[in-house]
Order: structure tokens, then C-alpha cells, then sequence
């Protein structure tokens, strides 16, 4: 049930996005300062915000934004994370596994906002700074995982008759462990999709992620702070699309965990 309620929630989400590469209702960023604070009507379903931009075709178009900011985040996550994770299991107290982890705490170390901050003192804010900033934080995310869960496929006896049979430590990792451990990783990536659409957000309310005229929902949060007691579904609006799409990608990895794991199925039955 939470699979189906969580990929129901994000699916609209991710329907709104896909259709926005293609149409909108209006002109994404159109300006018509004539009918700014508009409310809704036929014409303008959701309504305008304080620039006379149509609420509907800003969602769609940041639900396109915010989705692809998280998606190749978490990409870079998995991509140089998972790797680094077998490599470190498969090197279990030698000089590679112990430089591994102590990078990954250097990076834990700072939040992603801090690293941000830093990425775009040097090369100003933009989304796909945002998208650098939310990587490079989920790639020491993905490689404790992968260590964690390889750890534990290691001393199984299929693993020792791959070794007696002359496989690598690469190879072993790459067509025995993996495949073991790749439910745990795809739970991993639903949880790290919902923070890095809370990330960018965050960055993009502060300025550090997608700048005007690129459609954002943190930036619309930010521009609707000063309207909030006055026309509060300015911030309402974009706020729930936030908290949906989470709660969405939040109840799909509940409901894979209990879909893959063997032992929660055994508890249900």
C-alpha cells in the first residue's frame, strides 16, 4: 500500500515535470504585471504571483527543475560512491579502505549547504553548482552503504568458492556483491532522490541554486515570503509540492524495503 500511495504521489509529480518540457499553461516566467496576485479562474487555475506569472505553469516547470537537480545528484552519488564503497569492503582494513572512509568523514564533515557556499564563492550559483554540491554529499552517503552491505555478503560460502575459483576482488565485487546488495542501494537512492529535492530547494531559497528566470520551487518560496500574509497561497502552493513529492519518494522506499527485504516479507506471512 505505501508503494502504491508513495509512487502514485510522485508520479503526478514527475507526469507535471515531463509534460512541462513540451506545454504549459502559459508562458513559463511570462510577465503580465496587469494581472499580478491574480486569483484563480479559468484562466489561471492556481492563479499569478506578484510578477503576473501563471502558478500552474511555475509548479510544472519546478517540478522539472527540482527532479532533475535530485536525479543527477543522486547519479553522482551512486556513480563514484557505489564503486568506492566495494572497493573499500573489498580491501577490509588496508591502507585503500582506511583513505576511503576518513574522505568520507572530511566530507560529512561539512553539510551540503556549507559546500555549496563554498562551490559558489568560486564559481557563482547556479543549478548545476547545486547539483555538485548535493553529489559530492551523497557519494560518502552511498559508499558507507555500499561498504556496509558488501561486508556482509563477503564471508558467504558463494563468495569463498568464487575466490577458489580465481576470480579478482573487482570482479567478485562487480558480479557477486553487487547484484546482493543492489535492493538496499535502489532503497538508498528513493531516500537520497527525497533530501536532494529538499537540498535543492533549500539552496535555491537562499540563492545558491537556480537563478531567475529558471523556475524553482525554494525560489518560489523565497519570492512569496513577503506576500505570505497577504496572499499565502503564494507560499502554500509550492510548499506542498515540496512536502507531497518527499512524502511520495519517502513511502516508495518504505514500500521497496518491504517489497525487497526477504525477512520483512517472511514477518508479514
Amino acid at each position: 500500500m505505501q508503494l502504491i500511495l508513495g509512487a502514485v504521489l510522485f508520479g503526478l509529480f514527475l507526469a507535471a515535470a515531463l509534460v512541462s518540457l513540451v506545454w504549459t499553461p502559459h508562458e513559463v516566467g511570462e510577465l503580465a504585471i496587469g494581472s499580478k496576485l491574480a486569483a484563480p479562474s479559468a484562466d489561471h487555475i492556481l492563479g499569478t504571483d506578484h510578477l503576473g506569472r501563471d502558478m500552474t505553469s511555475m509548479l510544472m516547470a519546478g517540478a522539472r527543475t527540482s527532479i532533475a537537480v535530485a536525479l543527477v545528484a543522486v547519479g553522482i552519488g551512486i556513480g563514484l560512491g557505489v564503486p568506492l564503497g566495494l572497493a573499500a569492503a573489498a580491501r577490509r582494513g588496508s591502507l585503500l579502505d582506511e583513505a576511503i572512509m576518513r574522505g568520507n568523514d572530511l566530507i560529512f564533515a561539512f553539510p551540503s549547504l556549507i559546500i555549496a557556499i563554498l562551490i559558489t564563492a568560486v564559481f557563482g550559483p547556479s543549478a548545476l553548482n547545486a547539483i555538485l554540491a548535493i553529489g559530492i554529499f551523497n557519494i560518502p552517503v552511498f559508499a558507507r552503504v555500499a561498504r556496509g552491505a558488501a561486508l556482509t555478503v563477503w564471508p558467504r560460502e558463494f563468495i569463498l568458492a568464487a575466490r577458489v575459483a580465481g576470480k579478482g576482488r573487482a570482479r567478485i565485487s562487480a558480479e557477486h556483491i553487487l547484484p546482493n546488495i543492489a535492493s538496499l542501494l535502489v532503497v538508498q537512492a528513493t531516500i537520497q532522490f527525497s533530501m536532494g529535492i529538499l537540498a535543492e530547494a533549500g539552496l535555491s531559497y537562499v540563492g545558491l541554486g537556480a537563478q531567475p528566470p529558471t523556475p524553482s520551487w525554494g525560489r518560489m518560496l523565497a519570492d512569496a515570503q513577503t506576500f505570505f500574509y497577504s496572499h499565502p497561497r503564494l507560499a502554500i502552493l509550492p510548499g506542498l509540492a515540496i512536502v507531497f513529492t518527499v512524502l511520495g519518494l519517502n513511502l516508495m522506499g518504505d514500500g521497496l524495503r518491504d517489497l525487497l527485504d526477504p525477512r520483512l516479507r517472511r514477518a508479514v506471512r
